[in-house]
């Protein structure tokens, strides 16, 4: 009788796990954008669900991000690539000399698509150099690396690697380059929709476990930002005045993955809380 090699029948064995395990990644983007992010994505992670964050390099938060990254080993962390600074009380700024991906400030465009009706704020409406955005893209990638040494993939602000096929080229190019993922595999599939319009903050977290609760075995990710209802984050707005509406959502963002409904569920369907380690 042939044996099997056990490598491969390790892979098969894993495989056939997968694919009868229901396994959730949850993903807090935007750690290092603000204070409040900073400590909602490692609250989130130390009493909640999430299992990886996205690190923006290019914004002033970062060290601390970096600092409590390195103290919370067990998150894992991706380098989310960024060439937008989209709020408009606080702006973030290249980490090289890039003015073809930069505003007559030094600040990144607020967005890559063009915005009816308030021209020239988006890097489509501009000579934009392909060289200049590898050039950052690769700053950041080595400041990530340099601070963070367990980073372990590669992801999006505002979809920025996928928005032209020449960019899209590059940054899967990156990826190898510095074995760092980009793309998630195929056989992930997204959360569930869940919740309705004008359902209150408890009903909406009550969906959320629900929605765990009926999960079929699979690979599932779900992608929010987590963040405090603080002062900070009341000035974070895509349009003067500030209504705090960002802070409001994000607080409730972090409330849900925190939340002991949630984590009830989770134990209750068996659910397996996975990183992007895992996914490779």
């Amino acid at each position: 009788m042939r044996k099997i090699p056990l490598a491969l029948a390790v892979l098969c064995s894993i495989t056939l796990s997968a694919q009868n395990d229901i396994r959730l990644l949850i993903r807090a983007d935007d750690i290092g954008s603000f204070r409040s992010a900073n400590l909602a994505c490692v609250d989130s992670y130390t009493k909640g669900i999430v299992r990886s964050t996205e690190v923006m390099v290019c914004c002033p938060w970062f060290p601390e991000a970096a600092r409590m990254l390195n103290e919370n080993p067990g998150l894992d962390a991706g380098v989310h690539l960024m060439i937008t600074s989209e709020w408009v009380g606080c702006k973030w700024a290249p980490l090289t000399k890039a003015p073809s991906i930069a505003d007559e400030n030094g600040y990144f465009y607020p967005f890559i698509w063009p915005v009816q009706g308030k021209p020239g704020i988006a890097i489509r409406e501009h000579d934009w150099k392909l060289e200049e955005i590898e050039a950052e893209f690769r700053a950041q990638i080595e400041l990530a690396k340099k601070h963070i040494p367990h980073v372990s993939h590669l992801s999006a602000h505002m979809g920025c690697t996928n928005w032209d096929p020449k960019v899209k080229a590059m940054a899967k190019r990156l990826a190898k380059e510095y074995g760092l993922p980009l793309e998630v595999p195929e056989y992930v599939k997204p959360f569930p929709k869940f919740g309705e319009k004008g359902m209150s903050n408890e009903q909406l977290i009550d969906a959320f476990a629900k929605t765990i609760e009926t999960l079929e075995p699979g690979t599932y990710r779900y992608v929010e930002h987590p963040s405090y209802n603080t002062p900070e984050m009341k000035g974070v707005s895509l349009n003067y005045p500030e209504n705090g509406k960002v802070a409001g959502e994000r607080q409730l963002v972090t409330d849900m993955l925190t939340s002991g409904k949630v984590k009830k569920a989770v134990e209750k369907n068996k659910v397996k809380l996975i990183d992007h380690k895992d996914l490779q």
